[in-house]
C-alpha cells in the first residue's frame, strides 16, 4: 500500500499559475514609464522676475460706418459730431498700453468718413486698422 501512495504522489506535477504575474508586471510597468516622464533630472531650477504691476489686456474699439454716413462705436449709434467724445470713453490718454481702434465699413461708405474716424483715433492715441465689408 505504501508503494501505490509514493507512484500516485510521483505522476502528479505541480503548476504554478502565473497569469495574474503578467496582470502585476504590466501595472508595474506602466506605473514607472509614467512616473518616469514626470520626473526630469535634467531641469535647471532659474529665478524668473515677477511683474510688479498687473499687466493689462490691450483694449480695442469697434466703429462701425454704414452706407448712410451713419457711426456705430460698439453696437450703439453715434451722431457724426459726437463720435471724439464717444471715443475718449473708451480711449484712455496716458495709457501705459496703445488701444486700437478697428474701422468696419461698408464698401460703398464714403473714405472720407473712414478717414475722418482714423484722425479722431490718432489723435487720442489710438491705433486704427480698418476692414471693408460688401453691402447685401
Amino acid at each position: 500500500m505504501a508503494t501505490l501512495r509514493n507512484n500516485r504522489f510521483r505522476n502528479e506535477q505541480s503548476e504554478v499559475d502565473t497569469g495574474p504575474l503578467n496582470d502585476i508586471l504590466f501595472i508595474l510597468l506602466m506605473f514607472f514609464l509614467m512616473i518616469s516622464t514626470l520626473a526630469n533630472p535634467n531641469v535647471i531650477k532659474m529665478s524668473v522676475p515677477r511683474a510688479k504691476s498687473d499687466t493689462k489686456q490691450k483694449q480695442s474699439v469697434v466703429v462701425s460706418v454704414d452706407k448712410d454716413k451713419n457711426f456705430y462705436v460698439g453696437s450703439k449709434k453715434i451722431i457724426a459730431d459726437s463720435l471724439e467724445p464717444a471715443l475718449r470713453k473708451f480711449i484712455h490718454e496716458g495709457d501705459s498700453i496703445k488701444p486700437a481702434v478697428v474701422i468696419n465699413a461698408d464698401s460703398v461708405a464714403q473714405w472720407g468718413e473712414i478717414v475722418r474716424v482714423m484722425k479722431i483715433a490718432r489723435k487720442l492715441g489710438a491705433t486704427t486698422s480698418a476692414t471693408v465689408t460688401g453691402s447685401e
